[in-house]
C-alpha cells in the first residue's frame, strides 16, 4: 500500500494526502477527514523517512538522560513523552550511564537519525561533543551546562534554593554537625549542589572541618559514604545526600549499625523521587518537580525549532524542601 493507493481512494492528489499527514492548514477539513478515512480503510502507514527528505523535518526529538534506573528520569521521560504525542512527534531516548563515551555515542545517533532537536537532562559531556549539535544547527536544550545562542537554550536548576531550606530546617532542629554527600564531581550538578552546601554551611559560621563524602547518585554509593561517615569520632548528627537513592542506601546503612533515624540521626535527600515517601521513615527530601522540568525543557525545544523571538534563554526551575519524618531535633 502506497500514498498513491490512498490518493486515488479519497479522489485528491498525492500532494493533498502529504499535506494531510503532515497536518498543513492548507487543507480544508472535511478534504483531510476524508483522506484520514481512506488511510485508515487501506491500513495505510506513512514512510517517515520519505517524508523527512521531502520536508526536512523528521518529527522526531531527542532526550539524553544520565541513569534510566534511577526514578527520577522515567518520571522526566514520561512527562517529556506526553508533551512531544500530543503534538505528533516521536522521541528517541539515550541513556549515558554517567559514562561520556556513551555519551558520544547518544549524540551521534541522534545526528544519524536527523532529530529536529536534542534536550541533554545530563552534565557529564565533553564540551566538544555538545559542539558537534550546535556546529550543525541542531537546536538543542541543556541542564546546568549550556549557554544561550541561536541554536541552544539553557535550563537552570536552582539547587541552592532547596538546599538553603533543608540547611535552616536543621538548624532549627540544633544540627550543627551536618555531613553531605555528594554526586560524581565530573557532573556540573552534583558539583553545584556540593558547593551549595558548603556556601550554606559557611553562611552559619561552619567553614572548617566539613564532614564531605562522595558518592556515585546510587543506593551503594550512599552505602559506602554512610559507612565512612559512622566512623568519624564524633560522627554527624545529620546527613544531606545529593539525590534520594544516595539517601536510601545511607538508610539502609544507618539501620543496619541498630541506629535510628531520627532520633539518633537526621537525613534528608533530593529529588523526591516517587519511592521517597514509601521508606522507614518516609524520607525528608529536597523536591525538583519533573514534570516542571520536562514541560519547560519541551517549550524551550519547540521555541528553538520555530526560531521564536528569545527563545535561546535561560529558564530556571526552582527547588524546595519536602517536610517527611527522616529529620528530628536534638
Amino acid at each position: 500500500m502506497n500514498i498513491k493507493e490512498v490518493a486515488k481512494r479519497a479522489k485528491v492528489s498525492t500532494a493533498t494526502v502529504s499535506r494531510t499527514i503532515n497536518n498543513s492548514e492548507k487543507v480544508k477539513p472535511r478534504t483531510a477527514e476524508r483522506v484520514r478515512k481512506a488511510i485508515e480503510e487501506l491500513n495505510f502507514y506513512p514512510n517517515t523517512h520519505a517524508r523527512t527528505l521531502v520536508s526536512g523535518r523528521s518529527r522526531m526529538l531527542g532526550l539524553i538522560i544520565s541513569d534510566i534506573t534511577n526514578p527520577f528520569f522515567p518520571e522526566l521521560v514520561k512527562s517529556f513523552e506526553d508533551e512531544a504525542v500530543q503534538r505528533g512527534k516521536e522521541v528517541i531516548i539515550g541513556n549515558t550511564d554517567y559514562n561520556p563515551k556513551r555519551m558520544a555515542g547518544c549524540i551521534q545517533r541522534m545526528v544519524e537519525r536527523k532529530v529536529d532537536g536534542v534536550v541533554i537532562m545530563t552534565s557529564e559531556a565533553d564540551p566538544g561533543l555538545m559542539m558537534e549539535l550546535t556546529r550543525r544547527n541542531i537546536p538543542t536544550v541543556f541542564m546546568d551546562t549550556g549557554k544561550p545562542g541561536p541554536h541552544t537554550a539553557n535550563i537552570r536548576i536552582d539547587y541552592a534554593q532547596g538546599i538553603q531550606e533543608a540547611l535552616q530546617h536543621l538548624f532549627a532542629l540544633n544540627h550543627r554537625r551536618i555531613a553531605f554527600i555528594s554526586g560524581p564531581m565530573n557532573l556540573e550538578s552534583a558539583r553545584i549542589r556540593h558547593a551549595a552546601f558548603v556556601d550554606g554551611m559557611k553562611e552559619r559560621g561552619i567553614g572548617d572541618h566539613l564532614m564531605l563524602e562522595k558518592g556515585n547518585h546510587r543506593i551503594e554509593g550512599g552505602a559506602m559514604a554512610m559507612r565512612s561517615l559512622l566512623k568519624m569520632s564524633p560522627r554527624p548528627t545529620a546527613v544531606m545526600a545529593s539525590n534520594d537513592l544516595t539517601a536510601i542506601g545511607a538508610l539502609g546503612v544507618i539501620q543496619d549499625a541498630n541506629l535510628k533515624v531520627p532520633d539518633d540521626l537526621s537525613l534528608i535527600g533530593f529529588d523526591d523521587i516517587s519511592f521517597a515517601h514509601l521508606t522507614q521513615p518516609p524520607l525528608t527530601t529536597i523536591t525538583l518537580s519533573r514534570t516542571q522540568l520536562a514541560v519547560t525543557a519541551f517549550a524551550a525545544l519547540e521555541a528553538l525549532i520555530r526560531k521564536e523571538d528569545g527563545s535561546h534563554a535561560d529558564y530556571t526551575i526552582s527547588t524546595h524542601l519536602v517536610m517527611r519524618r527522616s529529620t528530628g531535633a536534638i
